[in-house]
């Protein structure tokens, strides 16, 4: 039997958990939790049930929040020093109020957010901004900066992109435990092949020459794709195809990030945010095309669709039923669409404007299931088995 079924929701005001049972019908909506926290990125663990929510800002500093009964209390793990800190030091009735104590903080002023996590083969990631990896193996407790890439060769020349250099996608491979891919706005990919000891960069075009159509200084050039990657999937199998939104694009690589093809042809627009694939079949994806860099970023025409390839992106259909066709001027960010494991595959995605939309149908049909939330940074899928 299939197991029930949650939605982890991170927004500008917390995060939010919203139960879909076993039959995914009658959506309620639980939180907010984590203080109220700009969270992220949230992630969690199907056999244990256990639930993390990364985040924080100037004021709080960054932090990793763990839940383990299904959302209902919450503890935090803070990372970094934010302005309370400073606040507090300075003033003891406001640290009295606020419970602060003066410990020191394992990284300091190191960052200011997470913005992403990643699990793989019971360990526990997260990205931060500005542009580091971490790791835990002890479930969140205690974590230590992956050196190999806060060191490679290139860090000096990583610009950010428009939210900041930001570690935002983290991938790993379950049947290879030591393969990690890292998506960094605006630096690219980077891969590892050992762990996180060491890693290369990924940025190289498959066919430089079919790629002269875009002109923006993140568009692709000199043999790369652009490097302000927006997110990364890996698809499901023993293969080493990723797909990427970036930019100016949608791309496919069939090798792990060594090449890349531009698949964006039969799209309405260049500029998107999230990519989801499909959990068994390598050759469909998902994404949410806006309308333009700087034309606004919501859907073209202000008519919202989700876009479909059954075939590994050589073709695209963009499905509406369900969606907003007039006066939609949400966006759709990087982190903020999702699957299930179902079959047929559910597909959720959550806006800028506080909904969530979920397909049962893989994307041909729409339905909003949460409403007036704050603006939705991430969206993921717990499925307890």
């Amino acid at each position: 039997m299939d197991g029930v079924l949650t939605l982890l929701v991170g927004t500008t005001k917390g995060a939010f958990v919203i139960d879909g049972g076993r039959d995914r019908q009658d959506w309620q909506v639980r939180g907010p939790f984590c203080d109220g926290w700009v969270i992220n990125h949230m992630k969690g663990d199907p056999e244990t049930g256990q639930i993390w929510a990364g985040g924080g800002g100037d004021w709080s500093g960054a932090g990793v929040w763990r839940s383990s009964d299904a959302g209902a209390s919450w503890q935090v793990t803070r990372l970094s020093r934010g302005t309370m800190d400073d606040w507090a030091e300075k003033d003891a009735d406001f640290a009295a109020m606020i419970g602060w104590t003066p410990e020191p903080l394992p990284f300091e002023r190191a960052f200011q957010q997470i913005w992403s996590l990643g699990i793989g083969a019971g360990v526990l990631y997260a990205g931060t901004k500005p542009a580091s990896l971490l790791v835990s193996r002890d479930q969140g407790d205690s974590w230590q900066q992956v050196e190999g890439l806060s060191n490679h060769p290139s860090a000096d020349s990583w610009s950010p992109g428009g939210a900041g250099l930001v570690l935002h996608t983290i991938l790993t491979d379950p049947a290879r435990p030591s393969h990690l891919w890292c998506g960094i706005s605006a630096a690219g990919v980077f891969a590892s092949e050992d762990a996180g000891r060491t890693w290369e960069r990924r940025n190289r075009l498959s066919n430089a020459e079919s790629c002269d159509h875009h002109d923006h200084p993140a568009a692709p050039r000199d043999g790369e794709t652009g490097h302000c990657v927006h997110n990364m999937m890996r698809a499901p199998g023993t293969g080493e195809v990723i797909y990427q939104q970036n930019h100016h694009g949608v791309w496919r690589s069939p090798d792990g990030g060594r090449s890349w093809e531009d698949i964006t042809e039969g799209l309405p627009s260049t500029f998107g945010f999230p990519i989801q694939v499909h959990p068994r079949d390598p050759q469909t994806l998902w994404t949410v095309p806006l309308n333009g860099d700087s034309a606004g970023r919501f859907p073209p025409d202000a008519a919202a669709a989700v876009w479909r390839s059954r075939d590994g992106g050589e073709s695209w259909q963009g499905f509406r039923a369900g969606l907003p066709q007039s006066a939609c001027f949400f966006t759709v960010l990087r982190q903020a669409m999702a699957g299930d494991g179902r079959d047929p595959a559910g597909v959720y995605f959550g806006t800028n404007s506080g909904s969530v939309f979920a397909s049962l149908d893989e994307g041909e049909t729409w339905q909003e299931i949460a409403r007036h939330l704050p603006t939705i940074l991430s969206v993921e899928v717990l499925e307890r088995r």
